[in-house]
């Protein structure tokens, strides 16, 4: 598989966050200093892939804002010195963003379904924004070098503990096939957690190929009303392999406040301007409890 072009849906209420998200996208609450969709267009750059399409909705017109030029804040910026935006604005100049709205949202399957066009025929990335990794090699990178050795489609999964397995696609998978790398047997979305065939939950990436999107058609609403790529990755392993790899690194679920809370003390201890008064500043919180 040769992947040239990334997916972001980008198009659910982000009901988690109100009263927050009530005038401000989800995609859009900042993560140290930058909003959360930003890393996850650094990943897809830091794949080499260059045309990336946002699936959008309504009220998510400051995703758009953010991957534009604004020429008269950037000169300002230049003429006192201040580079505050020139890594985004390197980043725009090797990224094509592409558009397209989710008029009605009806699942994660229909949201990537938006996208056919666009893809045309290709094979192509997913990326979810509710999914942050800290990592040596992209999370996204090494999803690709599996599918490109195996030629075969993909998904980043995670062992959850069970208690959470209803929260997400679970997995059936044989034995591993290499280190962190299993063949995908089956599918099942948001299971009970007697009824889960495995404690792999699917996470956040995938390499597809343009086959998907058949098999999204046919999909009939599942889990809460909605067309579920679990259920299209489902008919998919019945028709070619599929495999699930392990991501190597620290994910964070930002999909839910304490997650989003996590991310922010992890990236910014990442962060040689930041780590040391974070580090003071936690320090002297733990030391009140």
């Amino acid at each position: 598989m040769r992947v040239s072009k990334a997916v972001v849906p980008a198009a659910g209420l982000g009901t988690r966050f109100l009263p927050a998200t009530k005038a401000q996208p989800k995609e859009m609450l900042p993560v140290v200093d930058r909003p959360a969709i930003h890393y996850i267009a650094e990943e897809v750059d830091q794949c080499g892939i260059s045309d990336l399409l946002i699936v959008t909705g309504r009220g998510k017109r400051a995703i758009e804002d953010h991957f534009d030029r604004a020429i008269e804040l950037e000169r300002l910026l230049e003429e006192t010195g201040n580079p505050r935006l020139s890594e985004l604005q390197q980043l725009l100049d090797r990224l094509q963003v592409f558009y397209v709205r989710q008029g009605t949202p009806r699942g994660l399957g229909h949201a990537i379904a938006c996208a056919e066009r666009h893809i045309d025929n290709e094979d192509f990335a997913v990326l979810l924004p509710d999914d942050l990794y800290l990592s040596d090699e992209p999370a996204l990178g090494q999803l690709i070098r599996v599918a490109e050795e195996l030629d075969a489609p993909v998904v980043a999964v995670v062992e959850v503990p069970k208690a959470d397995i209803g929260r997400y696609g679970v997995v059936a998978v044989r034995e591993q096939v290499s280190p962190g790398v299993y063949r995908v047997l089956d599918m099942v979305e948001k299971p009970a957690p007697e009824d889960a065939p495995s404690q792999f939950g699917v996470v956040g990436r995938y390499v597809l190929p343009p086959e998907i999107f058949a098999h999204l058609k046919r999909t009939a609403p599942g889990a809460g009303g909605e067309i579920q790529l679990t259920d299209a990755l489902k008919a998919l392993c019945e028709a070619r392999p599929v495999y699930a790899v392990t991501v190597v690194g620290e994910r964070y679920d930002i999909g839910e406040p304490l997650g989003l809370l996590r991310a922010q003390i992890s990236f910014a201890l990442r962060r040689p301007d930041l780590a040391d008064g974070v580090r003071e500043f936690l320090a002297e919180v733990t030391n009140g409890l």
